[in-house]
């Protein structure tokens, strides 16, 4: 997206929704004005709508970068029942606000659940964030609210709604977890989420790993963006990342269908805070685009060991990120990626000679700017068992954000037996024919490793407009044999 599309900060804070069709998707706590539709009667999100956005719909109004309404971020990404979160938040004009906690999860279709609320807090006008180098923190905000999580919460997906006593509504997504045993734990995408953060979006200085801004209040590319980014910050606008409605509607079919999962974020699995001797599965939601060594250690460790894996989306492992502490000390709070500037080692695993193929099965092809249909390849395999698909049947839409195919050039990860499911043509940014592709293979050890290939499979799941009822057994089918239930 180049700056010649986007000139202002205005159209920038809207730049998520025009430019990501499967991004954050409906939120529940948001009824009744979180979605319309356009003039050809698709449902568009909330955030998308200009008037909703400034709060012409009725009920609470979204918090915005430049007035910073209410906006606010968590010490840390996960805890652990028993354990606290702070949470650090600017209020401007001063004046109380409350902090609804919601778990994510079916609920009978409601989507999620508020579990708690905070007593009135006092805000306070924060000082405005810290700029070094392009790298935006908030490092130096007081604490607000301490959430003392009762040792009786259920692990989880966790959404704080901030609102003010006037009326302005943000979010900050933090996760519950702990390390009892389940059939799959599902890992959330919270470096890539940073990665993509561009807070503050105020047309000056905020700053993600692919845009800044320049002087005229214009949206620079990667070659201006950031090295660092902090996660000692709120997310731009709403406050939710991008893409978070992935994970949402994958947690939101799994808990439908009862299966057992146990939740850490990717930042767990860079610490060494993941045994994957634990869990029959790991399950990776949604775009998970950025990883660190050690993560990816973690997750061949966890094949090569007997654990399946499960990748939902497409474009992972791509880049190659460094993690470090912040400014006061405290431990993965800086995410570092240099993309393609400057001396020493690429930032592209592919480049390093570890190209993601051969963990995957298949890598990253590229951007798919308007949905196509997946194809059904192998139809007789297990995995499409029940689901009415035959070989060249099309899955509309299926195809859709970004794609993976299999490079034959590449090397294949050892298996004992490998599969394409799906063998998709779509035309490019160019107009070429390209084709995503969905694989499968079984790991020497036993375990699954399957990758979608698509932005698309996660929103078919429980995305209102985009289920699609082969994709949702096809999963079934998947973790069940995984969760050996088959």
């Amino acid at each position: 997206m180049g700056a010649e599309q986007i000139r202002r900060w205005e159209s920038g804070a809207l730049a998520h929704a025009v430019s990501d069709p499967f991004g954050q998707g409906p939120l529940p706590w948001l009824r009744g004005s979180e979605n319309y539709f356009d003039d050809t009667g698709q449902m568009v999100p909330w955030y998308a709508d200009e008037i909703l956005a400034r709060g012409g719909g009725g009920g609470p109004r979204t918090a915005d970068d430049v007035k910073r309404q209410i906006k606010g971020f968590a010490s840390t990404g996960a805890v652990a029942p028993g354990e606290s979160i702070d949470f650090h938040i600017t209020v401007d004009p001063p004046q109380q606000f409350l902090v609804d906690v919601y778990r994510i999860g079916h609920y009978g279709g409601d989507g999620a659940a508020k579990i708690t609320t905070s007593p009135r807090i006092s805000g306070i006008v924060q000082p405005a964030p810290l700029t070094a180098d392009r790298t935006v923190s908030c490092h130096h905000w007081w604490q607000s609210w301490r959430l003392q999580v009762p040792s009786y919460w259920s692990i989880g997906a966790y959404v704080a709604v901030l609102t003010t006593a006037d009326g302005y509504r943000s979010h900050i997504p933090f996760t519950v977890r702990d390390s009892h045993p389940a059939d799959l734990l599902l890992v959330l995408p919270d470096v890539t989420w940073q990665a993509y953060n561009l807070y503050p979006e105020d047309g000056r200085t905020g700053a993600s790993l692919y845009h800044a801004w320049d002087e005229e209040g214009r949206l620079l590319g990667e070659e201006d963006a950031a090295v660092t980014v902090s996660f000692d910050r709120p997310y731009a606008g709403a406050g939710l990342p991008l893409h978070v409605g992935h994970a949402y509607d994958f947690i939101r079919w799994a808990e439908r269908y009862g299966y057992d999962l146990a939740y850490a974020e990717t930042r767990d699995l860079h610490a060494g805070r993941v045994d994957p001797s634990r869990y029959r599965g790991l399950v990776f939601p949604g775009h998970d685009e950025y990883w660190s060594a050690p993560m990816r250690r973690t997750a061949e460790l966890a094949r090569d060991q007997g654990t399946s894996l499960v990748f939902l989306s497409a474009n992972t492992m791509y880049w190659q990120v460094e993690l470090g502490p912040s400014p006061s000390g405290v431990p993965d709070r800086l995410l570092t990626c240099r993309k393609r500037r400057g001396p020493g080692r690429p930032a592209l695993w592919r480049e390093v000679d570890r190209p993601e193929q051969r963990l995957l099965g298949i890598q990253y092809a590229g951007r798919v700017p308007e949905p196509h249909p997946m194809v059904v390849r192998n139809a007789e395999h297990w995995l499409w068992e029940a689901t009415g698909a035959g070989d060249g049947d099309e899955l509309p839409g299926m195809v859709a954000g970004e794609a993976d195919r299999y490079f034959p050039r590449t090397a294949l990860p050892e298996h004992q037996g490998r599969i394409l499911l799906a063998h998709s043509p779509y035309r490019d940014g160019d107009g070429a024919v390209r084709h995503q592709e969905t694989s499968l293979y079984r790991a020497p050890s036993g375990a699954w490793v399957f990758a979608s290939g698509t932005f698309a499979w996660s929103p078919a799941l429980d995305r209102p407009g985009h289920v699609d009822a082969r994709v949702q057994r096809a999963t079934a089918n998947l973790l069940d044999r995984i969760c050996k239930r088959e």
